[in-house]
């Protein structure tokens, strides 16, 4: 099973084939013009435009601050003031804190309780020696339910590091370490419970000593980051999405910005449904959906960058009439709405193509679909079944269609994880697939979130959560307003 390691780091990040243009039109080229929205759409993302687009690449630093990462790498406060980090290193000194908040507080209502949380199987145990990485475990409990569990690690200079833990199978919290040297090191578990001004457990401090020769490597077998070369339905449904989100909350200026998509399967009549992230629909900073959407199916089919020319894309261009996300989403702001960051596209059954021909004038007839699960996938298995594979259109890769491939896991309660994982800005809302064969497989999540410095990509849950009633609602006919619909499932 591939886990997560956490390099010692200054800041880290919570990270985030198909047919040609000439077969497509051998099967029968639609004649149907497009409407004047869609047209409009077409021309309005001009050299200039295209060439300004920024990956819409949500991401974390080791303080838990929202950041979106640039094309450049530079990160840009989401929804705050405060600057970024500046620079970077691989082992942590002084006495700073390299603490990654992997997930929003738990949201249960806080209970009367007087006693912290019971800390115990911490492991390494006292005496224990390690390598130069190790995932830390403790068993962590508490009636009122548990607002964070830090783990605490003290350096041979005596300086100390704190990392926020995640909560695995029943009440086992772990994080994956890495970036050890040899020498006495110690630990400890801090603990807040969720009650009422949250009680603290601090666990005894466990000496361990590292011997850096013994270390394994992480994510062993893990496809990281290449290029998807095995054509399926994924490589004609999977697309590019182009977008303009407002850059203040007047809505004076616009910017653009790309993110990836899937056309999914559905019962509606007429419409295609564009499976993507929510935060590449709805600005949750300056409450507003998304203008000037474009969607560029196998974009990679085309074998040319990205550009302003439909015609060279095997199956052209099309434009959504609005998206649809739910209401958490756009009451939060970025990570305290992570756990809804899945949303729809609804693209009209005719007028929304420009460009190359295609077989149908209807998106979904076109380039097929991918069928969207929302029962509980396989995680932290042994074996092979839980693999996973995430897709999408990085923007460093352009054009080619990225994938990373391993075991999946959990990050926090509310998101899946894939540890290694190195797709980069512009996948965001492209397809997480498992079981993948033959190019085809269901779509079980979507490109969310990363951190700033280390691996990872993660995906929000769609078992049990809204996305099924939102997936209703997008293939209802419902008519969006102010280009989209909040949904209140």
């Amino acid at each position: 099973m591939s886990r997560r390691f956490v390099r010692f780091s200054l800041s880290l990040a919570i990270a985030v084939g198909g047919l040609s243009a000439a077969a497509a039109a051998a099967q029968g080229a639609s004649e149907d013009a497009p409407d004047p929205r869609a047209a409009a759409v077409a021309r309005h993302w001009t050299p200039d435009r295209v060439a300004a687009a920024e990956p819409r690449d949500l991401v974390l630093d080791d303080r838990g601050l929202a950041y979106r990462r640039d094309s450049a790498g530079k990160l840009e406060p989401h929804g705050h003031t405060v600057a970024a980090t500046v620079g970077g290193r691989t082992e942590v000194r002084a006495t700073e804190s390299a603490g990654a908040t992997s997930a929003p507080a738990p949201r249960a209502k806080p209970v009367a309780d007087s006693a912290g949380p019971s800390v115990s199987a911490m492991d390494p145990a006292a005496g224990t020696t390690i390598g130069a990485e190790k995932t830390f475990t403790a068993v962590v409990t508490d009636p009122s339910g548990l607002r964070s569990v830090k783990f605490v690690i003290v350096y041979p200079n005596g300086t100390t590091g704190t990392f926020s833990a995640t909560r695995g199978t029943g009440d086992t919290w772990s994080v994956g370490l890495s970036g050890f040297t040899d020498g006495a090191w110690a630990w400890r578990v801090v603990a807040t419970d969720g009650s009422k001004g949250g009680n603290v457990t601090t666990s005894p401090t466990l000496p361990f000593t590292v011997d850096a020769s013994a270390a394994p490597q992480p994510g062993t077998g893990a496809v990281v980051n290449e290029e998807w070369t095995q054509g399926g339905d994924v490589q004609s449904a999977a697309g590019r999405i182009y977008f303009e989100m407002p850059a203040n909350r007047s809505g004076t200026s616009w910017d653009g910005y790309v993110c990836s998509g899937t056309v999914a399967t559905d019962s509606a009549t007429g419409e295609s449904v564009i499976i993507t992230a929510a935060h590449c629909v709805y600005d949750d900073v300056n409450k507003t959906f998304a203008r000037n959407v474009l969607f560029i199916p196998d974009q990679a089919g085309g074998g040319s960058p990205t550009d302003v020319d439909c015609t060279n894309d095997p199956y052209g261009c099309w434009a959504p009439v609005h998206g649809v996300v739910d209401d958490d989403w756009t009451t939060r702001t970025f990570p305290d709405n992570i756990p809804w960051d899945y949303a729809y596209y609804v693209v009209p059954g005719a007028g929304a193509h420009t460009g190359a021909a295609a077989s149908s004038d209807s998106l979904e007839a076109a380039v097929g679909t991918l069928p969207v699960d929302f029962s509980q996938p396989a995680f932290d298995l042994a074996d092979a079944s839980d693999v996973t594979h995430a897709l999408g259109y990085s923007y460093s890769d352009d054009p080619n269609f990225m994938y990373c491939a391993e075991d999946m896991t959990t990050e926090g309660t509310d998101n899946w994880w894939l540890p290694s994982c190195g797709l980069s800005g512009g996948a965001s809302g492209g397809p997480w697939v498992q079981p993948m064969s033959g190019g085809t497989g269901p779509i079980m999540s979507v490109n969310s979130w990363g951190y700033t410095s280390s691996p990872g990509m993660a995906g929000p849950k769609l078992a049990g959560t809204s996305a099924a009633c939102l997936f209703d609602i997008a293939q209802s006919g419902a008519d969006g307003v102010n280009r989209g619909i909040v949904g209140t499932c």
